[in-house]
């Protein structure tokens, strides 16, 4: 027996019968590929398992398909093939009906396999062999019975550069595009003519021809506001319409929202490397159960699975030796002649492509009416069992006969199929001159049948499965993975969790969300540099602070423009109320006083996001609700109506009235002024007539005053010509002269001088009577004026405040709806939190 060969059996001879001649098989042979077809009972299953022991026991990798789940089977090796290693995995119910005990079922077991194993020349020793030279695990795609896996690693960019390998990776985008929209129901469908796949196929090679990665929610998102205005010659719009998108991003939400689907997120990533060898370098049996799942997750998951496979295998160097196996245990609805669902074309690019990279694939089903020969053409190997009816025989020989181009003997094959029994198969090897005939050697595992899913937690502890370490080769950056939220330094908010509210779900974005028809979308402007963000955050900058990115994050914002007209108070003034809620409750029950708008001017408020490589944290409920966000519009309005209100300063004596915009000041300056014009008027008024008796007065004692000096100068010259009168008669006398003529008129004279005096007398009473009175006049006068002035100044100081409420007509609602408010993710010391990047 040839080491590097596998030993799959003994041939038979004419009669059937096994003969001792060993039935040795080239791995390299199965690099052309292999198919294996026999009815149920047939011992289809057991030669495929021997099979895989023998690459097994070689160290060579396989990732097998497990439909039915009876190739879990691979992990039941026993060397010491004691009972009790046997008994948990007997069927207790058909050991119940052959009445007998677990244990005599186990010892029967225990010593028909050895029996067995040594009539086929296996030692125990080799079964140890087995176990140690690959790792076993059991995956199960969309169930934490065994090994999870997360599918949505076949979203990311794969790692290898773009350029130069566009081919590789659209054949892997349409592959995986076709198998998500077979998840939503879209079979069969033609990437050249639907919309949906081109749409998904460009929004692929979007992302990855830039290195970036996509998850199921980014997919969505730009599902819903595609990362391009054209596809080919039209814009998005009318190749696409928005309507129709959002129908296609419900589908794909469907998956995302299913209870179930949170399983598909976690555990191993579709890494192939790690499938295939474990961190020390050993080499990994990786089985697939998927007995499980529904059909179309099933297609789904395989399709990936294949995908994943084809894009490592094409980054391979070339090789003519079996470098890996991948092995389906049931292709029927795979691979069908007429339909085409989303595994066929990538199998068939495999079986076309995989020789090459040194890959073997191996497909069995048993059902051979219901395969695509044409497309099996490429495999060089066929191993045949005995069949369920002549047709199936028929049905296989023709599709052998045409995929061999005529050269195939089918009378001496059909003769050859008819006689096959239990075990026995025929193998048509295009690397052998004619077929053979062998029958299948004993299996080193144990052969329980199909496991149930409740048995996988036990198989993967019995071989010590657990997740491996994903190779170095295969670690992919992922621009839409949530952060790692360290603790934030002191004073700092810490970045909201997406796992707090929605478990898997990323934090952010690097596609907007499509806010709603219907609802307003803006931007709060960045006018804040990151130095001062921190200052206004009344924090210092952290040495080796650094910003990641900007994140936007969705507010509602509501601002409202008031008018109050009122021809009364003479006011026509304009406020303006704003509210920004950054967390609104998702009933859509909004406290809108306690949210004050403190943000840039709503003048600045854009409608574009800033040009920088920005994130977006998801839009959820009641951002992403129109009828909410109509209800919470009318709510802000009545919420305006209620308690919104100016104060109108009034002097009603005045007649002057301001409103909210006229300051304390200015309303006291705009009264003085009128006070002062009022008062001006009427001291005017009142002292009017008091300066008219006053001038009168003035001027009666102006004349008073001229008399006065008259009748002092007349006084004067009578007194001196008394005086002259006098003296000339005492000098007369004195002459001895006497005349009566000149006493009269020396008596005449001192007559006039009297009267002169009584007038000088006269006017001095009249002009002190005038003065007096003047002097009361005028103190009337100022007793009259200042009353005046203090009335009036007590008129400035009676203010009144009335209040003037809205009319619902004047409340215009000027900006309502999404806001996107942008934040820096800023990353210091191993430490990342956020801060805002606008403000006042």
């Amino acid at each position: 027996m040839e080491a590097t060969n596998f030993y799959l059996g003994r041939l038979t001879d004419a009669q059937g019968k096994p003969t001792d001649k060993p039935l040795l098989y080239d791995p390299a042979d199965l690099t052309t590929h292999g198919i294996v077809t026999g009815m149920t009972g047939s011992g289809k299953t057991g030669l495929c398992i021997g099979l895989l022991e023998e690459a097994a026991l070689q160290g060579i990798p396989a990732i097998i398909v497990d439909p039915k789940g009876d190739l879990t089977n691979l992990l039941l090796h026993f060397p010491n093939l004691a009972p009790r290693d046997f008994a948990p995995w007997l069927d207790a119910e058909a050991v119940r009906r052959q009445g007998k005990t677990i244990d005599q079922a186990a010892e029967e077991t225990a010593a028909l396999w050895k029996k067995g194993l040594s009539e086929w020349g296996i030692e125990p020793a080799r079964i140890l062999t087995l176990a140690e030279s690959v790792q076993f695990a059991v995956y199960t795609p969309g169930s934490d019975a065994g090994l999870p896996v997360s599918v949505l690693s076949s979203l990311e960019a794969p790692p290898i550069p773009w350029e130069g390998n566009r081919e590789i990776l659209r054949e892997r985008i349409s592959s995986t595009v076709t198998a998500i929209l077979g998840l939503v129901g879209m079979d069969d469908i033609d990437p050249l003519r639907s919309r949906e796949h081109i749409l998904l196929a460009n929004i692929f090679e979007n992302a990855w021809s830039q290195g970036l990665s996509l998850n199921l929610t980014e997919l969505i998102l730009q599902t819903q506001n595609p990362p391009f205005e054209k596809l080919g010659a039209f814009p998005v719009e009318n190749f696409f319409p928005e309507k129709d998108r959002n129908q296609l991003a419900m589908l794909l939400n469907n998956i995302l929202a299913a209870p179930g689907f949170e399983t598909w997120r976690e555990g191993q990533p579709l890494d192939i490397p790690s499938l295939l060898y474990a961190a020390d370098g050993r080499p990994r049996h990786s089985v697939f159960y998927l007995a499980h799942l529904p059909e179309t997750e099933r297609m789904f998951f395989v399709t990936l699975l294949f995908t994943a496979v084809e894009t490592w295998m094409r980054t391979q160097a070339g090789s003519t030796s079996l470098r890996a196996i991948l092995y389906m245990d049931e292709i029927f609805g795979y691979l069908p002649p007429l339909s085409n669902p989303p595994s066929k074309t990538i199998l068939l690019r495999m079986l076309k492509q995989a020789r090459a990279f040194g890959v073997g694939i191996l497909l069995a089903t048993q059902n051979p009416v219901d395969v695509d020969y044409k497309g099996l053409s490429n495999a060089g190997t066929w191993i045949i069992g005995k069949l369920q009816t002549d047709q199936d025989k028929q049905r296989l020989l023709d599709g052998l006969e045409g995929a061999s181009g005529g050269t195939l003997n089918r009378r001496a094959l059909d003769s050859m199929i008819s006689a096959l029994g239990k075990r026995v198969f025929v193998m048509h090897n295009v690397h052998e001159k004619q077929p053979v005939a062998f029958q299948t050697r004993w299996v080193m595992n144990y052969l329980a049948g199909p496991l149930t899913r409740a048995q996988i937690p036990a198989l993967n502890r019995l071989v010590g499965a657990a997740l491996p370490v994903s190779r170095p080769e295969a670690s992919v950056q992922t621009a839409a993975r949530p952060e790692v939220q360290p603790e934030p330094p002191p004073g700092f908010a810490p970045i909201p969790s997406a796992e707090a509210a929605r478990p898997a779900q990323p934090a952010i974005s690097q596609t907007r969300p499509p806010v709603p028809s219907g609802i307003a979308e803006y931007f709060l402007p960045m006018n804040l540099s990151l130095s001062e963000a921190f200052a206004a955050a009344g924090k210092p900058v952290p040495e080796g602070a650094r910003q990641k990115y900007v994140v936007y994050r969705p507010a509602l914002l509501a601002a409202a423009q008031i008018r109050y007209f009122e021809r009364k108070y003479g006011v026509d003034s304009e406020i303006v109320r704003a509210a920004l809620v950054t967390k609104p409750d998702k009933r859509g029950v909004v406290r809108w006083e306690d949210f004050p708008y403190q943000g840039p001017s709503l003048e600045n408020i854009e409608t574009v996001p800033a040009p920088v490589q920005a994130r977006f944290a998801l839009l959820e409920p009641p951002l992403n609700d129109v009828k909410i966000i109509s209800a919470l519009q009318r709510d802000f309005t009545d919420w305006l109506y209620r308690t919104t209100s100016i104060k109108v300063r009034a002097n009603e004596i005045l007649k002057v009235y301001a409103g909210p915009d006229v300051s304390q000041a200015e309303f006291m300056k705009a009264c003085a002024e009128t006070a002062r014009e009022a008062r001006d008027a009427e001291v005017a008024k009142v002292t009017a007539q008091y300066d008219r008796q006053l001038k009168t007065l003035r001027d009666k004692l102006e004349r008073e005053e001229r008399e006065l000096q008259m009748d002092q100068e007349e006084l004067s010259q009578r007194k001196i010509e008394e005086i002259g009168t006098h003296a000339e008669n005492v000098f007369g006398a004195l002459m001895g002269s006497r005349s009566s003529r000149r006493v009269s008129t020396s008596l005449t004279k001192r007559r006039m001088t009297a009267q002169a005096k009584a007038d000088v007398d006269e006017s001095v009473q009249a002009i002190a009577q005038y003065k007096r009175e003047i002097a009361q006049l005028e103190q009337l006068r100022q007793q009259a004026e200042e009353q005046v002035h203090q009335r009036w100044g007590d008129v400035v100081n009676k203010i009144d405040e009335i209040t003037l409420t809205p009319k619902k007509t004047d409340i215009y609602v000027h900006l309502f709806g999404v806001a996107w408010a942008p934040y820096y993710l800023v990353e210091a010391g191993g430490q990342t939190f956020e801060l805002p990047a606008f403000g006042e």
